[in-house]
Order: structure tokens, then C-alpha cells, then sequence
């Protein structure tokens, strides 16, 4: 499931609605459950594809019980135009070992403890094996893709995945950038994130036979809720809670990461304010994100946050109505609804 929403929910009220957001993301995924059991089961399936002396770790890395949220956009965009077949199911799994990659990197630099609610494979086993296992993930993606008989396939994951490392190489470069604009935030994002989304999408439809039309919109949609969904994870590490939502939280500001919230309220801050932002991100110290947390409070930088996931959602929204109508297309706009709701309840609980 998408990362959690509320900080504090012990109330009736909150109680329902996540008993209500369970039930709208199991009829969202209902009908592709199926799909994403043969993904898992493929994906535990390539632990055997690594040397055996390195199977430890490419067993707790492929066996990490994630969202699985771009093998979902992959078979809920092949239902959309059709039905998804058995290289929708390769797509699917080359795609994750993609992201599992991209995870295992990501928690090396920020020197996070936890992900998806257990030690990440830096805490446990270091941080040169996390990198290099990392590689390895990379490089059976790449394998995996190389066996279609079209070398499109191979291509665009290639290209995915070096827009996805170049915008993670331009977030390290701007960190503790106080002139990072709000524009380059957006580059940033829809390079590391957006483009696995967009990849999904894309290949899903590819795969599905769409029209030239048909796949520019659908990678137009992965791109604009890959978007919004980054955005909201960004929220979260500021507004959420870490057993809410299986991660460490708070990293981004700690490793120097100005995200949407601290970039308003640079955009809003006096200079002595901005001033005693800066010395507090250049210096950072534990339990610093409660004073940054009261001060993105004074100045409302959730709201806009919130308002700008929602116009990215309804942009996602706008390039699926180029498809024709069809229960799979609703999947997809169900997807877009969830988010819009996850967001409002950390917008209400934060």
C-alpha cells in the first residue's frame, strides 16, 4: 500500500478512514492481484539467477514485501487497453529490480535505518555490499530486458534507468542549495522518481499494442502521478510518522534535501528566518525536525504542498481520458483517487 497517511490516528474517525482507504486500495488491486502474485513469484524466482554465496542478500532484497506499485501501474495499464499477458509479468519484474536497485543506493546515501519497516540492507550488511548488490540488481534488469526479441524494450529500460540515476546525481549536486528553485525540485523529481512510472505505463502499453497516441498519454500519465507521488512521499518524511510509514523519516532535510515544504517556506521566510533554517539544515543535529516541523507549520507549507499533488493527480487524470472508456481505465483513475485521499488524511492528521 502507499506509504501511510496519518501521524497520530487512534480516534473512531481515523480508525474508519483507513479501515476506508484499505478497502478502496484492495478494489483498486483486485483485479490485478493475480498479475502481481506471478510478479512476486518471478521475482523471488531470480534469487537463484545470483551467485550462491550472494543469495542472502538478493533473497531479503527481492523478498522485501513492498508496494509493488509500478508492477500494479504495468498491469492496470495493460487492463486498461486490453489484458495483460506474459511480458507484461517480465516488464513487471525488471521494472521493480530496477527500483529495488535504485532503493538499495538511495539508502546508502541518506543512511537510512529502516524501509518497509525492517532494517535496510545497509543496516544489516553494510554499506559496500548494499552498493554493489544494488549493481547487481541493476544488471539483471538489464539481462532480464536484453532476452525480448525487440531491442526497444532493452533500450527504454537503459534510458530509464540512466534518467533515473542522473536526476538522483543532480539531488546529491543541490543538497544544502538554498537557491534550488522550485522548477529544478520538479526536474529532480520527475527524473528519479517519474520516470519508472512513466516507464510502466509506457512499456505496459507498448506491450498492449496501443496507438502512438494512446502510449505518449499513458507515459504523460505515469510521469504526472509519479510526480504527485513523489511529492506526497516528500510530505511525509516531514509530517508523517515512522511506524506509520515503515521508513525512516526526517532523512532528507538530515542529508541536506530541500523538498516542496522547506522550498515554500523559503519562498515565504524573513531573511532571519531563512538564515535560521540554513545554519540548522548546515548543521543538523537529532531531533532538529521538531523545531524545522513548527516552522513549516507557521508559515502553512503543507497546504500548497497538497494542493499541488491534487493538480498533478488531475493533470494524470486529464491524459488517461484519451483512452476509451473501459473498467481498466477505471483502475487507473481509482489509483489517482487514492493518492488524492492518502493525501488529505496527512493534510488532516500532520
Amino acid at each position: 500500500m502507499l506509504a501511510a497517511a496519518s501521524k497520530v490516528a487512534t480516534a473512531p474517525a481515523s480508525d474508519l478512514i483507513h479501515s476506508e482507504l484499505a478497502i478502496s486500495w484492495k478494489q483498486i488491486m483486485e483485479p490485478v492481484e493475480p498479475f502481481l502474485g506471478v510478479v512476486q513469484t518471478r521475482l523471488a524466482a531470480q534469487v537463484n539467477e545470483f551467485d550462491a554465496a550472494i543469495g542472502p542478500y538478493a533473497e531479503y532484497a527481492l523478498n522485501g514485501n513492498g508496494k509493488h506499485l509500478r508492477p500494479a501501474l504495468v498491469a492496470l495499464t495493460a487492463n486498461a487497453l486490453g489484458a495483460p499477458n506474459d511480458a507484461h509479468v517480465s516488464v513487471a519484474v525488471i521494472i521493480e529490480m530496477v527500483h529495488l536497485a535504485t532503493l538499495a543506493h538511495d539508502d546508502v546515501m541518506d543512511e537510512s535505518e529502516v524501509r518497509r519497516g525492517r532494517p535496510t540492507l545497509a543496516a544489516r550488511w553494510g554499506n559496500e555490499i548494499a552498493v554493489l548488490f544494488g549493481d547487481c540488481l541493476f544488471a539483471q534488469a538489464l539481462k532480464l530486458a536484453a532476452s525480448f526479441p525487440t531491442p526497444e524494450i532493452c533500450r527504454a529500460v537503459a534510458m530509464a534507468t540512466q534518467t533515473v540515476c542522473a536526476g538522483e546525481i543532480l539531488q546529491t549536486r543541490h543538497r544544502r542549495d538554498f537557491q534550488f528553485s522550485r522548477a529544478e525540485y520538479f526536474r529532480v523529481l520527475e527524473m528519479k522518481t517519474a520516470e519508472l512510472f512513466a516507464l510502466s505505463s509506457e512499456l505496459a502499453a507498448c506491450l498492449g499494442g496501443a496507438s502512438p497516441g494512446e502510449r505518449a498519454a499513458l507515459r504523460q500519465f505515469g510521469l504526472a502521478f509519479g510526480t504527485a507521488y513523489q511529492v506526497y512521499d516528500d510530505c511525509v518524511d516531514l509530517f508523517g510518522s515512522e511506524s506509520a510509514a515503515g521508513k525512516s523519516l526526517g532523512t532528507d532535510l538530515a542529508k541536506g534535501k530541500l523538498t516542496l515544504p522547506v522550498l515554500l517556506f523559503l519562498e515565504r521566510a524573513t531573511a532571519a528566518e531563512r538564515a535560521r533554517l540554513e545554519s540548522l539544515v548546515r548543521n543538523w543535529q537529532p531531533g532538529a525536525l521538531v523545531q524545522v516541523g513548527a516552522w513549516l507549520a507557521q508559515h502553512d507549507t503543507l497546504a500548497p504542498s497538497v494542493e499541488i499533488i491534487h493538480q498533478y493527480l488531475e493533470k494524470a487524470r486529464q491524459r488517461l481520458r484519451a483512452l476509451p472508456e473501459s473498467p481498466g481505465r477505471a483502475g487507473l483513475f481509482g489509483l489517482t483517487e487514492y493518492l488524492a485521499r492518502q493525501t488529505d488524511v496527512l493534510a488532516l492528521y500532520a
